[in-house]
């Protein structure tokens, strides 16, 4: 074999990349390109044309400038996409065709950036509908135009945010300070950013339940002798709060049977007397009370609990409180709604979302947890390979994952700084009261309509009522409006969702969204009574009965 010195000094006879490609034709390894980089006055780790085998960036000038050029066509795209949100349907159901596409063969072969690019933008018609100004459904976030900004920084970044000094890293601190003053909690104060606020119960429910049972008995042990020791774990929170704390009982081990449902007053808030007799008798039963989960906005009709005053009661019984603030929380921010989340920085935790009524990207949640220690203990265990360091790469401790489960974590911090840095809290404050302003609009032209009736009051962006014809009160009234909630989706008209208030369906209209204008509300109730009519008179049709 000849040597690799000798080898490379006759490849010096030739262009760099060129000789580059006879290295790699016809040799193994890498001391010949090592020994021709010296020759040349570099070393191995330099970009002089050479690219890895088997890189999947662009190799050469020409693949860099193709990716450049698909890439802008693609972002415009995008943001054209985003400016017309407000034009057309709400909703468009996904053609077959695309259906079918999507159930293709695992790829083996490379696919070209423009044919990739097209693949991609063909897609963005057909998402939920969250951008139009008439989506109502459910809680989604409307999202904002530079939200695709801060998404490009973090895929050209590709920051892995389960720790390590890095930049990334500063920015989620940043966004956490601002997290915490938000809420009003100490700055010392326990925070993480993640999923949701599905993800977020859960991690402030471990920690509660933690505390309660021991750190060691519970973390080591299990929690099923924990309890033994301890005593059986039982928690609250008001009849209609979010199916996420249930789910999250299960998955701590708790058992979901362990949650009990405390009644609401009339307003659908919680009944502090109520709370108060089920954990008397829960402790006279042999069982250990911990947590209360007050809410901020529930998800059928959008009510706040006292939030004060469930905080005096668990202060007075040395009980956890946790606050599910998924959307209500962040109305904080406005002057109006503000105090009436009044108790809310006393809380022991609190979970809520960046994605919903603030429009940042999907996805982003926060929990806070007002005793630092005891977030840390519930989660923080690292082995060897990720010990921490004074200085270096592995400085910084404590870590993200020290404060929950994941390691693997994204760079979502980005697109909240970037989101708060654009629009300043004032004017997200501003969007959420005039959505709260449209909500009581839409609850007072549901009241004087004749054919509607209103099922809740309007607390605060929920609205809820169902269509009752003039005549033919006979008629299956939840299957007439469930229908009619189908009818306007698939239309493309708009997009409420139902829900169950009292025992009957209801159109429930959500209002999160900062392109929504007063004539989006008309359109919807005009359509509301339209569809309702045309409908109510082929059920009568059907079954024979008269409807005016």
């Amino acid at each position: 074999m000849i040597p690799p010195a000798r080898v490379a000094a006759l490849l010096l006879l030739f262009p760099a990349a060129a000789a580059v490609r006879i290295l790699r034709r016809h040799f193994r390894g890498d001391g010949v390109i090592s020994a021709v980089l010296r020759l040349r006055g570099g070393h191995a780790g330099e970009a002089m044309d050479i690219v890895s085998p088997t890189t999947l960036d662009p190799v050469t000038p020409e693949d860099w400038d193709a990716l450049r050029s698909n890439a802008h066509a693609l972002l415009d795209a995008s943001i054209n996409r985003i400016r017309s949100s407000k034009e057309g349907r709400v909703w468009t159901p996904v053609p077959d065709f695309i259906k079918e596409a999507l159930h293709a063969p695992l790829p083996r072969t490379a696919t070209s950036c423009a044919e990739l690019c097209a693949r991609l933008e063909s897609l963005l018609p057909y998402g939920v509908g969250n951008t139009h100004p008439r989506f109502f459904g459910w809680v989604h976030g409307s999202g904002s135009p530079s939200g695709v900004l801060s998404e490009v920084v973090t895929a050209a970044m590709n920051a892995n945010c389960g720790g390590r000094d890095h930049v990334a890293i500063h920015v989620e601190k940043q966004v956490l300070e601002w997290a915490r003053a938000m809420m009003g909690f100490p700055a010392n104060s326990g925070a993480l950013l993640v999923s949701g606020t599905s993800m977020a119960t859960i991690i402030a429910l471990k920690a509660a339940r933690d505390i309660f049972l021991g750190f060691e008995s519970s973390r080591k042990g299990g929690v099923a002798p924990a309890q033994k020791q301890h005593g059986m774990l039982v928690g609250y929170m008001a009849q209609g709060a979010h199916s996420c704390i249930k789910r999250a009982f299960d998955i701590l081990g708790l058992g979901s049977e362990q949650l009990h449902m405390v009644p609401v007053k009339a307003d659908f808030t919680m009944d502090v007397d109520a709370l108060n007799a089920l954990v008397a008798a829960d402790r006279k039963a042999g069982l250990r009370p911990f947590v209360v989960i007050g809410t901020a906005g529930s998800v059928n009709v959008g009510a706040i609990d006292d939030l004060d005053a469930i905080a005096n009661f668990c202060a007075a019984e040395h009980l956890w409180f946790h606050v599910d603030g998924a959307f209500g929380a962040t109305a904080v921010l406005s002057p109006e709604i503000s105090p009436r989340l009044k108790g809310m920085e006393r809380a022991s935790s609190i979970a809520f979302d960046f994605h919903k009524w603030l429009h940042v990207n999907y996805d982003c949640g926060c929990v806070l947890v007002r005793d630092q220690e005891a977030h840390l203990r519930a989660f923080s265990d690292r082995p060897d390979y990720l010990a921490a360091n004074e200085r270096g790469l592995a400085a910084g401790s404590p870590w993200p994952v020290d404060f929950g489960p994941e390691l693997s974590r994204g760079f979502r911090a980005l697109k909240v700084w970037s989101h708060f840095t654009e629009h300043g809290t004032e004017k997200l404050g501003a969007a959420i009261t005039h959505n709260v302003e449209q909500a009581s609009y839409l609850a007072q032209k549901v009241n004087t309509a004749p054919d509607l009736e209103l099922l809740a009051p309007a607390s605060l962006q929920i609205v809820v009522f169902r269509y009752v014809p003039l005549v033919g009160n006979e008629l299956d009234l939840d299957a007439l409006n469930d229908a009619l909630v189908v009818e306007l989706q698939e239309r493309g008209i708009a997009a409420p969702s139902t829900t169950r208030i009292n025992g009957k369906l209801a159109i429930r209209v959500n209002i999160t969204n900062h392109r929504t204008r007063v004539e989006d509300l008309d359109m919807l109730m005009t359509e509301v009574q339209r569809i309702g009519a045309e409908l109510a008179q082929r059920n009568a049709v059907n079954t024979g009965s008269p409807v005016g």
